[in-house]
């Protein structure tokens, strides 16, 4: 059974709450530390003690972005094991991540607050490509066993992160479209796969199995 939160954890995450729904609603420029205070309804002392400034707030709200974004399948490459069968594993993970509606909240709020700040934007870039990394990982196991062309794996992992992202991510948080239904997740997933395979898998030597 779970424990219940302790009033000063229920006040900062009323708090968190309140400020990704301001970023949400007004932007990061415009929101102030007043109205994320009224928004919470604590005193803005109290979300001072918790957040001494409005960046300080963002960083928890991205902080939240990566860790919900953090739980994918380790990409470890596994020689013998269909290629289809191992990237399908990592492409329904990252696809789990893009069905999350609490992960498309948050990417759209940090989007639409590192539009005006190059700085922000950076930030958000970099954590981006860390979270694709692991994609990167396999790919240069795959390549190692020659069961893949030669291709730059960051510029592959980029590739069918895309493939993804232009059904199940960018449609989401730029236009506010709904979340793919299971089955269109599927589909998104298998055409993908299909791509990717069709141009950079090697096929297996079947004379020497």
């Amino acid at each position: 059974m779970t424990a219940p939160l302790r009033l000063t954890d229920r006040k900062r995450e009323a708090i968190v709450q309140a400020a990704i729904a301001e970023f949400r609603d007004n932007g990061f420029e415009v929101t102030s530390m007043d109205r994320i205070a009224a928004r919470a309804e604590v005193s803005k002392r109290t979300v001072y003690n918790h957040f001494p400034s409005k960046e300080e707030l963002f960083s928890e709200m991205l902080h939240r972005l990566w860790s919900s974004a953090a739980t994918q399948t380790d990409a470890v490459y596994k020689p013998g094991v269909p290629l289809r069968d191992q990237l399908r594993e990592l492409l329904d993970a990252k696809m789990k991540t893009l069905g999350d509606s609490n992960f498309i909240d948050l990417a759209r709020v940090a989007i639409g607050a590192t539009i005006h700040s190059p700085d922000r934007a950076q930030v958000w870039v970099s954590r981006l490509n860390q979270r694709e990394e692991t994609f990167t990982v396999w790919v240069r196991g795959a390549q190692q066993d020659g069961r893949l062309k030669a291709v730059e794996p960051v510029f592959a992992a980029s590739q069918i992160h895309a493939l993804l992202k232009a059904f199940a991510f960018w449609p989401q948080v730029t236009l506010n479209e709904p979340l793919l239904a299971p089955d269109k997740q599927r589909e998104v997933v298998e055409s993908a796969l299909d791509l990717f395979l069709c141009w950079y898998e090697i096929p297996l030597d079947k004379s020497s199995i």
